[in-house]
């Protein structure tokens, strides 16, 4: 039980941010107004991708260094609930962007620097399926990972800032901390980021279980 003790407090985050999140006060922002609330979903999920595919890359390193078959392990499942975070994370930012710019998709430099960085990801799965040798897969996989994970950067996070951007904080247009003065923003956003990020390593822990035991009732 005491091994568990950051899943409880995962699941007593997000009760608090789905709470908080849909009940609790926010400040009422030009344009945003009650659609802020989505800063609680749709921010943390880039947030945990980001993290998730950073665990994901040290640990396709430290296969390269060592060519331990678990290190390929891990690096595959966080990358692969990274992926899920990422696809998420576009979808609330659609959900977003529909009340807020009227539109579901509107070529938003973010928008479309996003999609790309997906897109890259989502190839490197389909180039470990293309190959038969485990080995070469996870060598081969993990290289393409690093290459992934240092394209997909200055695709989120510097690119979209050279050029006009509808987003908090890029193309000119300020950031939330030049709104949240009061904090009601802050008191729940950063549990949010902590909560939905443990539940991203928690979903990986298992993914990587589950590979163990087909791993073993294979033999």
């Amino acid at each position: 039980m005491l091994r568990n003790w950051w899943k409880v407090i995962t699941v007593l985050l997000l009760l608090y941010v789905v709470t908080g999140g849909l009940l609790m006060d926010v400040p009422r922002l030009n344009i945003l107004n009650e659609t802020v609330r989505a800063l609680y979903f749709h921010v943390p999920m880039w947030f945990g991708m980001i993290i998730m595919l950073a665990i994901s890359v040290v640990y396709a390193v430290k296969y390269l260094r060592g060519s331990n078959a678990h290190f390929d392990t891990v690096s595959v499942e966080f990358a692969n609930v990274g992926i899920v975070f990422g696809v998420l994370g576009i979808l609330t930012g659609m959900l977003w962007a529909q009340f807020t710019w009227d539109d579901w998709w509107s070529g938003d430099p973010k928008q479309n620097a996003s999609a790309i960085g997906l897109l890259i990801y989502l190839a490197y799965f389909v180039l470990r399926g293309s190959l038969e040798d485990p080995m070469q897969k996870a060598r081969i996989g993990a290289v393409y990972n690093i290459f992934a994970f240092a394209a997909l950067i200055p695709l989120l996070f510097i690119l979209p800032r050279m050029t006009d951007s509808l987003h908090p904080g890029n193309g000119g247009n300020p950031g939330f901390n030049a709104y949240d003065l009061d904090n009601r923003l802050r008191i729940t956003f950063y549990p949010a980021v902590m909560g939905w990020t443990l539940l991203g390593v928690w979903m990986a822990t298992v993914r990587i279980r589950i590979r163990k035991i087909d791993t073993i009732l294979e033999l």
